[in-house]
């Protein structure tokens, strides 16, 4: 238990300075979470970034923010790649973590973690914390009372198109606009499965349950991108369609593609053979949920992350609210002793998803899933 949470940012990149700093540096959150440290490698861009937000220390080398950040916690905001070697040695540091999506590339890294926090009593949350959505709960429940009769199909996903090259920190003139975006399209940890994808699959979990197994293709479709008028080549897989079997015949299109998202986006389209539930309707009408506010949503926008718990005030006109959320889970975890339901081993299940898709595709053979939340 704690009075205020010291909070540890590692990586000043782009989700960073434009969700997670700005939310956390809000004056509402004095006395429930303290921004102790960030760090990032890049010369300059930490202190820049804590001078800018408020923050106690700066540090280039993550191992040094551990050692001198006088941190409780952390979220971990670098490049997905590094998240598993940067959690453990949190976690053998003695700091609870917040990892944002993807937690690990593999299963084994994932047990690894989980098992390294219960041996410590520490606190795992990973995001993307999809079922604190109300509308994904009600989503469930439609399904389970039978309104759209008997589930057939899912279709979700997402697609990269310019997204990162066009976000607002790319191409300025200082360490804080300048953000290089090359890791997305690079091994390990880049492409839009693992990056964009991932919340699609923790949605459509959290509402259907664990699947059973998965097959897919899968490779690279644009070779070449532009970023900062330097070419970044593409060696991470960036067109990939994934086949989720939920059992007794229950599948799921799931894609990470170069282009064109598919049909249900993060949130899914959930056909039945008496009515189809897409994003917020029902059979092509909004349908009710607790705190809904028409005034404030769209049917298919982001204005759903309003309704999430921690997301009040001004931390509705700041981006990335849901990872705002995601890191406020494990402050109340950590201060209150609340668990969250944003949990490694739900993450764990999405990732066997993931790496299981990814050999299908290698191996051409379906893969058998070997985890469940």
């Amino acid at each position: 238990m704690a009075d205020t949470v010291r909070m540890g940012v590692v990586g000043a990149g782009s989700i960073s300075v434009r969700g997670i700093l700005p939310h956390l540096s809000q004056a509402d959150l004095v006395g429930r979470v303290a921004l102790a440290a960030v760090c990032d490698p890049v010369p300059g861009r930490a202190e820049a970034a804590a001078a800018k937000f408020g923050v106690g220390r700066a540090f280039t080398e993550y191992e040094e923010l551990l050692a001198r950040g006088d941190v409780d916690a952390v979220t971990i905001a670098s490049p997905i790649g590094l998240h598993y070697e940067q959690g453990k040695l949190a976690l053998q540091a003695g700091k609870h973590v917040h990892f944002n999506k993807t937690m690990t590339l593999t299963v084994a890294e994932a047990t690894e973690l989980i098992e390294l926090a219960a041996d410590n009593d520490l606190r795992i949350v990973a995001s993307p914390g999809e079922m604190l959505r109300p509308h994904h709960v009600r989503t469930r429940e439609l399904i389970a009372e039978g309104a759209i009769g008997t589930l057939s199909w899912v279709s979700c996903g997402a697609a990269f198109g310019t997204y990162h090259e066009n976000e607002s920190v790319r191409g300025g003139n200082d360490v804080l606009t300048n953000i290089d975006p090359s890791w997305y399209f690079r091994k390990p940890g880049g492409g839009p499965v693992y990056d964009m994808t991932v919340y699609a699959l923790h949605t459509v979990t959290g509402i259907l349950g664990p699947a059973r197994r998965v097959t897919a293709m899968s490779g690279v479709r644009v070779p070449v991108r532009t970023s900062g008028g330097a070419d970044v080549r593409t060696d991470a897989d960036d067109n990939t369609v994934i086949l989720i079997d939920f059992g007794d015949n229950l599948y799921c299109v799931a894609t990470g593609t170069a282009a064109g998202g598919m049909r249900g986006g993060f949130s899914g389209t959930y056909y039945g053979t008496a009515g189809t539930i897409d994003g917020l309707l029902l059979n092509g009408e909004p349908f009710d949920f607790p705190d809904r506010n028409p005034e404030e949503l769209s049917p298919r926008g982001p204005g759903n992350q309003a309704l999430l718990p921690h997301v009040t005030g001004v931390h509705r006109e700041i981006e990335e609210q849901h990872v705002y959320e995601d890191v406020m889970q494990l402050v109340d975890w950590v201060r209150e002793g609340k668990p969250s339901i944003v949990t490694a081993e739900h993450a764990r299940h999405v990732i066997d998803i993931i790496e299981s898709a990814y050999r299908a595709a290698t191996t051409g053979q379906t893969q058998d899933l070997t985890t469940t939340f």
